[in-house]
């Protein structure tokens, strides 16, 4: 493992302070950034932005938390290309790739962990990929 990746639904646990996710989120969170960096990409970034009115308090709160935001490889992105491709031949709905299929070939290229508790998407098309959730965690 070359580190952790934080899935958005993690840091939107605390960012919101979720009565039902939050302490899972927190305790999984402190447990594996003892030992391993934990990481971002945009798509998180974006993701969990939507809660905040300014930059800069995003920025505080993901440098608070010491986790890095970090660019998605060429090599992910054409992943994710060809797990849309096999999602929309299972019949999926939607027309352009899920945040889900960005998240989860980076996560396989990188050969990160991914905490995360949105588990469907990832053990379908991402099903070699390590996860730490909550039946495996804390």
């Amino acid at each position: 493992m070359n580190g952790v990746f934080v899935d958005s639904c993690v840091l939107l646990d605390l960012f919101t302070a979720d009565p039902q996710w939050a302490d899972w989120s927190e305790a999984v969170l402190e447990r594996y950034s003892q030992t391993n960096s934990l990481y971002i990409n945009s798509m998180v970034y974006a993701e969990v932005s939507v809660g905040f009115e300014r930059i800069e308090a995003v920025e505080q709160a993901i440098a608070l938390m010491d986790i890095k935001v970090i660019e998605i490889p060429r090599e992910a992105l054409f992943l994710a290309g060809k797990v849309f491709l096999q999602y929309r031949k299972n019949k999926g709905a939607k027309r352009s790739p899920l945040p889900d299929f960005f998240i989860g070939a980076h996560v396989l290229v990188s050969e990160f962990a991914l905490i995360t508790r949105d588990l469907q998407n990832y053990k379908t098309y991402f099903p070699q990929a390590t996860l730490i959730c909550p039946d495996t965690e804390v």
